[in-house]
């Protein structure tokens, strides 16, 4: 991507780190104009708590940077608290807030006044006793953007991992894999890898449910039931899927060096590995939106906040990977 664009940054629960993240960003310059959509005063504040010297720089819509921030500076869509925030305390009152910020940046990427958003992590718990009905991001998102079907994925360098049932208890687990699913999640999987990563012919390694994939349905018939005839169906449209293999030894150097992404089935299936691999340093990225959305991976640390003892890893790799995502779709397009 040559040219500079616009992204928008939301920090999520004010009492939590992501003030702190967006405020540590900002000492060092970014190839992109990165467009914090948060309460002024709040970063001020949180700037003061952390000894930080950075220049909050006000922009609005029909006022937006062309450019990227200089080193020590964040741009700021002020967006206004309903109550005062201390660090680390929670405060159902400024729920609003939240998800303001998060329907500003939204709408911004569907009106094409950001290339994407990348989100610090909201609690959710707080939300909800605000009596909004509130289960995340990637749902709230979905609704946004009148978008029917998402899929989850997990990134680090080296390793994507994307998921066909998300936070399901494990007794659940198996009754939701059909071949309807797999189908939806298979196909966006495929789609993103190709529109947004821009890999022309992403290969993908498909987990198997059971352990040992099933071994010939000795240990359940999940693989040859639906996994199998579903991936022989997606192969007829020209995926490149492998498997079902056994995950105990797909995450492997052997199977991982020439594939694109895995497809694990359950959330505690894939993203033990890929955390080990890159805790700190890993991405979540929500695919089959009409929009370009990552998130930092782990969640609001309100013991931490106003602490300056963070890690902004995740964060720097959200970064990276909206504008990688961006960059893949213009090549694609």
């Amino acid at each position: 991507m040559s040219e500079a664009q616009r992204f928008a940054l939301t920090p999520g629960e004010p009492a939590g780190i992501g003030p702190d993240l967006c405020l540590l960003l900002a000492r060092a310059a970014q190839p992109h104009a990165l467009v914090a959509i948060a309460s002024r005063q709040l970063l001020a504040e949180r700037a003061t708590l952390l000894g930080l010297d950075i220049a909050l720089l006000e922009v609005a819509p029909g006022a937006w940077p062309q450019a990227p921030a200089p080193a020590g500076s964040l741009y700021v869509w002020d967006t206004p608290l309903a109550a005062p925030v201390q660090a680390g305390q929670l405060d159902p009152r400024n729920a609003g807030y939240v998800l303001e910020t998060l329907l500003r940046a939204g709408n911004g990427c569907v009106d094409g006044d950001f290339a994407g958003m990348i989100t610090a992590p909201v609690h959710k718990g707080v939300i909800n006793e605000a009596g909004i009905p509130f289960s995340g991001h990637t749902e709230f998102l979905a609704e946004l953007t009148h978008t029917e079907q998402v899929v989850m994925m997990l990134a680090t360098r080296g390793l994507r991992v994307a998921l066909a049932t998300t936070h399901l208890p494990l007794r659940e687990v198996a009754d939701a894999i059909t071949a309807e699913r797999l189908t939806r999640v298979a196909r966006i999987l495929h789609g993103d890898l190709r529109d947004k990563f821009g890999i022309a012919s992403p290969r993908i390694l498909v987990c198997g449910l059971n352990p040992h994939a099933g071994e010939g349905g000795h240990l359940g018939r999940e693989e040859i039931d639906i996994i199998e005839p579903t991936l022989a169906r997606l192969r007829g449209e020209g995926l490149d899927l492998i498997g079902p293999l056994p995950a105990d030894t797909l995450f492997t150097p052997k199977h991982l060096e020439h594939c694109d992404a895995v497809l694990a089935m359950y959330h505690d299936q894939g993203l033990p590995v890929l955390k080990y691999k890159g805790f700190g340093a890993a991405v979540n990225v929500t695919l089959g939106l009409p929009i370009v959305r990552t998130s930092v991976d782990h969640g609001t640390a309100l013991d931490l906040a106003g602490s300056g003892r963070v890690d902004t890893g995740s964060l720097q790799v959200a970064l990276e990977t909206a504008y990688q995502m961006t960059a893949g779709a213009q090549q694609a397009g």
